[in-house]
């Protein structure tokens, strides 16, 4: 007896584990360990094969495809049974019928008939074989010529498309089949001649373009981020994954009679830190799609975290948003409904969908979390609960408010609202329960009637909860569209980093010009039409990568040479005095600001001036091309070549002086390079930076084992003090000019009326005279 019931249990068991084994379904072990991570999905696949068993039906693997591509793709569950049972019944056999099946759905989230369905997706449509032979028998005979010529070379993928759209639902391997076999019985057997390669046809030498040309098309700016692949406003249900509920089109109907169908935007900083180059990215994206279709882009401050959020930091975003050349249609805060939010809670909870819980937040970490002891506790109770949450009868951590719905990755019952005893910005002390993101962000979006909420990939494991919140609650529902993340190599952008950065005295604040903040950026030099341009060339991928600063700084020095105007200037300062000249001196040209360009200066030189040390030798060799004792040098703009007669040197044998004849250029005289001098002068000081850290990811523990705090490049800010022209006088802070032969600079905030102080925005490319 015993031994027939341990048999009967193994039955049982084996019976049990074929019903749940995601294996079946003909996936890797990748997959199947990726899927058991969504517990949702993971769900609902098993309960499919559940019912496949109970039906008697075999899941082969075409079977197992079908399923699987059903259940990740199709989120209107409610229409899931109607194709399942088309999938069941063999009804569909490929997943060209399924795809069709899932856009009926998508067309007619409402209006939806079994009928109608079969016969958008060919149910019972039978294509012959006599029906693909003669399709492809015409095809064949009206590229017979090209065929014979090009034999086995022939393309035949345009005939296959071609068939496939006269027989939409005939088997596309039976078709390549056919094709395949009337062009071999016209050729016959292939030859040694078929087999080779195709040879490359070589372009003459006389066709190749110029490189002046190759370069400027490589240099050509995106106008506009392109938006292609996103919805019309109003027709959010056509979007993979939007979920259509009973109410959804009144309420899609309701919100185009507020807004008129037009495109709406936001871009939903938290007011705690400072903006970086990530953001940049997000405020071109949506302020740039907003305008590209004559819509609007509203500023939305996060502000539900009180304890944090400071003023300076509302200010600084939208300077830096303004700084971007973008205007704000409206400047809003998610303060602003407080009291919305706190109705709509209520109300969650009276539906059954929320609840107060008293967990830790420890206790709430991770991924494999375990249910809550009180999530099934009565609606009235957690009513009560959550009242006392709000007039402060808990303390901090002692009480949650939570949602029942489970995020992407598996995560169980988000938190909606905890308490915090700190008094808002904005509303001051009425309110201790503050809402969360998860539940703050899409109420918000529907609230502002947003069409696109667009956001970067992180949050793609929210984008479930985000639809269901709206439709468990009956609001208008946008659609979430996500984007890959921009990060820079040699940086880090975390606020709490940085200002650890500053405590150590490592940087001096976050618009240190080391830094990748906006303000930062900003102080540097970086224009910000170089920073949209680096923006929009990046285009609007879902890739994450991480970016070389060189990439950036490129468009930066791009947008500068046009811009800049030109300045001669010294790091190093070496003074020169002049024996002899062939002109009098002073001696006078005028030069353009900017080569091309109206308008112009005049640059001057006087018996004594000043080159940098580094343009300067005792002795040269064969690869210096400057000045010494033994060679000349010519000097910029005015048209004259230097010639050494003697050098003065210090007690400490330092050169101090050197001087020197100047005569005019020639075709006897040619120097091997041009340097920049500076006669009539202001001082001013110079800050040229290099990278922050030494290495690409200093985060990463495997790249950095010490922690980023061990990777600061220490000489990463040398100061120089310089000497400028004076025709320059007291410039405003941020006015840009090429330092020529060295690089760009930029005017500081440091700057004051007895000081002149530059940043080294980007170095010039690379310059060969400079040996």
């Amino acid at each position: 007896m015993l031994k027939f019931r341990r048999s009967t249990a193994n039955v049982i068991f084996k019976t049990l584990r074929k019903m749940s084994d995601l294996s079946r379904l003909g996936l890797s072990e990748g997959k199947i360990k990726d899927t058991e991570k969504n517990v949702g999905l993971c769900t609902t696949l098993k309960n499919m094969l559940k019912e496949a068993d109970e039906r008697s039906v075999e899941v082969d693997k075409n079977t197992g495809t079908l399923i699987y591509n059903l259940a990740t793709k199709l989120k209107k569950q409610e229409h899931m049974p109607a194709i399942y049972n088309l999938v069941l019944e063999k009804k569909i056999l490929n997943d060209m019928q399924l795809v069709a099946a899932l856009e009926y759905v998508k067309a007619n989230p409402v209006k939806f008939e079994v009928s109608a369905l079969e016969d958008a997706c060919g149910v019972g449509v039978v294509v012959t074989p006599e029906q693909i032979r003669e399709a492809v028998l015409e095809k064949i005979e009206k590229n017979l010529g090209q065929i014979k010529t090009q034999r086995y070379r022939f393309n035949s993928g345009p005939i296959m498309g071609m068939i496939r759209k006269e027989l939409k639902w005939a088997d596309g391997k039976l078709v390549k089949q056919e094709i395949d076999s009337q062009i071999s019985s016209i050729l016959g057997a292939k030859t040694a001649e078929d087999s080779k390669p195709a040879q490359k046809v070589k372009q003459k030498k006389s066709e190749k373009k110029p490189a002046a040309i190759a370069k400027e098309v490589k240099s050509e700016e995106p106008a506009e981020l392109s938006f292609s692949g996103f919805h019309k406003p109003g027709e959010n249900y056509t979007t993979e994954g939007y979920v259509v509920t009973n109410s959804t089109m009144r309420l899609m109907k309701e919100h185009l009679e507020r807004t008129g169908s037009q495109v709406r935007t936001r871009f939903p900083p938290e007011p705690n830190g400072i903006l970086h180059i990530g953001h940049a990215k997000a405020i071109n994206i949506n302020f740039g799609f907003a305008r590209a279709h004559d819509g609007v882009c509203f500023l939305r401050y996060d502000d539900t975290n009180p304890e944090k959020e400071e003023e300076k930091f509302f200010k600084s975003i939208l300077d830096m948003v303004t700084w971007l050349g973008y205007t704000p249609y409206k400047i809003t805060h998610s303060s602003d409904n407080f009291q919305q939010l706190y109705d709509l809670a209520v109300k969650l909870i009276k539906s059954g969908d929320a609840y107060v819980c008293h967990q830790k937040a420890e206790e709430m970490k991770g991924f494999e979390v375990k249910e809550s002891p009180w999530r099934n506790r009565p609606v009235e109770e957690s009513l009560l609960l959550f009242e006392d949450m709000k007039n402060g009868k808990f303390d901090e951590g002692a009480a949650t408010l939570r949602m029942k719905c489970v995020l992407e990755e598996g995560k169980l019952d988000p938190v909606a609202y905890r308490i915090k005893y700190v008094p808002h910005h904005r509303t001051g002390d009425k309110w201790c329960i503050y809402p969360t993101y998860d539940y703050t962000h899409c109420l918000c979006d529907s609230f502002e009637d947003i069409t696109h909420s667009l956001c970067t990939k992180e949050f793609q494991n929210r984008r479930s909860s985000y639809y269901w919140l709206c439709n468990v609650l009956e609001q208008y529902c946008p659609v979430q569209w996500e984007y890959g993340r921009l990060n820079i190599g040699y940086t880090i952008m975390s606020k709490r980093k940085i200002s650890k950065l500053i405590a150590e005295g490592l940087v001096a604040d976050f618009d240190d010009p080391r830094l990748f903040t906006l303000t930062a950026l900003r102080r540097r030099g970086f224009p910000p039409q170089a920073i949209n341009t680096f923006v929009k060339k990046l285009g609007l991928t879902g890739a994450l990568t991480q970016l070389d600063p060189l990439m950036l700084e490129s468009c930066v020095r791009d947008e500068l040479n046009n811009t800049a105007d030109r300045v001669m200037a010294v790091l190093d300062p070496l003074k020169l005095t002049v024996v002899s000249c062939d002109e009098k001196l002073p001696y006078s040209v005028t030069v353009p600001n900017i080569p091309g360009k109206e308008p112009s200066h005049e640059v001057c030189i006087n018996n004594t001036f000043y080159i940098d040390r580094s343009d300067f030798r005792i002795s040269t060799d064969k690869d210096y091309r400057r000045l010494s004792t033994d060679q000349t040098v010519g000097l910029k703009h005015v048209g004259m070549v230097a010639t050494v007669t003697q050098v003065v040197h210090s007690s400490e044998g330092e050169v101090t002086e050197v001087k020197v004849k100047l005569a005019k250029l020639s075709d006897t005289n040619k120097p091997k390079a041009f340097i920049q001098w500076v006669s009539d002068y202001q001082v001013a000081e110079v800050r040229e930076y290099s990278r922050l850290f030494n290495h690409r990811s200093p985060e990463d523990p495997e790249e950095v084992p010490g922690g980023f705090l061990t990777d600061v490049n220490t000489d990463s800010l040398k100061v120089h003090t310089a000497y400028v022209e004076s025709r320059i006088g007291s410039p405003p802070v941020y006015t840009a000019y090429q330092f020529e032969r060295i690089g760009y600079f930029t005017v500081d905030q440091d700057t004051c009326s007895n000081k002149l102080v530059f940043n080294n925005t980007v170095s010039l490319r690379e310059d060969s005279g400079k040996s």
